[in-house]
């Protein structure tokens, strides 16, 4: 374990788990967002064409941005990756974690189209998922620990097993339901952590700063009216 700690010296990436627009232009300039992920769910949301709307994440977002296929037969997983991918160079396809799943990031990885196996819930589906040839794997940390399971644990295994086997396969910890999750997956060294934007903004905040600021501008203010006296 200690020889595996010092192997494991990446930087921790954020990614921002949404399909908002505008979430994303915001946290762009912040300089902390390295891609973005999105579901069906996500996209939904926000009542617009898909495709259309992926393109434009992709143009605003330098890195990889996660797009997810619907199909549960590989065929037609596969068919729908192939054209998830066409949209921009940038695209990452999100498989489910399944058989079907698995054949298809066998054929897709084969061709050369990034994925992320996602609804991952143990190490055993992750190392399955990254021995297919996954680009990702994405443990989901909250809703594990909505059943009283540890979600940082099977990110932590996964870590271990990838990096223990030089697979290239990097773990994003999903799923994150708030900023402990993030400092623990940053511990567990976790490749990439994907949050809402939520979440994000709410790492920026501690009472302390708030009130230091608020200090500071006071001791300021008393400061400047001694001078005009």
């Amino acid at each position: 374990r200690e020889e595996n700690t010092k192997k494991r010296c990446a930087v921790l990436q954020l990614f921002l788990d949404t399909a908002n627009v505008e979430e994303i232009k915001e946290a762009l300039t912040w300089g902390v967002i390295s891609g973005v992920t999105t579901n069906p769910s996500l996209v939904a949301k926000e009542k617009r064409e898909f495709r259309v709307l992926v393109k434009e994440i992709c143009d605003m977002v330098p890195g990889p941005v996660s797009a997810e296929v619907i199909s549960l037969d590989s065929k037609e997983m596969i068919v729908e990756a192939r054209e998830l991918a066409k949209i921009a160079p940038n695209v990452v396809v999100k498989i489910p974690m399944c058989i079907e799943g698995l054949k298809a990031v066998k054929v897709l990885s084969k061709e050369g189209v990034k994925t992320n196996v996602t609804l991952v819930f143990s190490a055993n589906q992750g190392l399955l998922a990254a021995l297919a040839g996954a680009t990702y794997v994405s443990p989901f940390v909250g809703r594990l620990d909505d059943v009283g399971n540890e979600g940082m644990d099977v990110v932590e295994d996964l870590v271990i097993l990838i990096e223990n086997y030089n697979l290239p396969t990097k773990v994003i910890a999903a799923s994150i339901r708030h900023p402990m999750h993030v400092l623990e997956a940053a511990r567990v060294s976790a490749h990439v952590a994907t949050v809402p934007y939520k979440v994000l903004e709410s790492m920026t905040r501690h009472p302390l700063t708030d009130i230091g600021i608020v200090r500071f501008l006071d001791d300021w203010a008393k400061v400047q009216k001694e001078l005009i006296r």
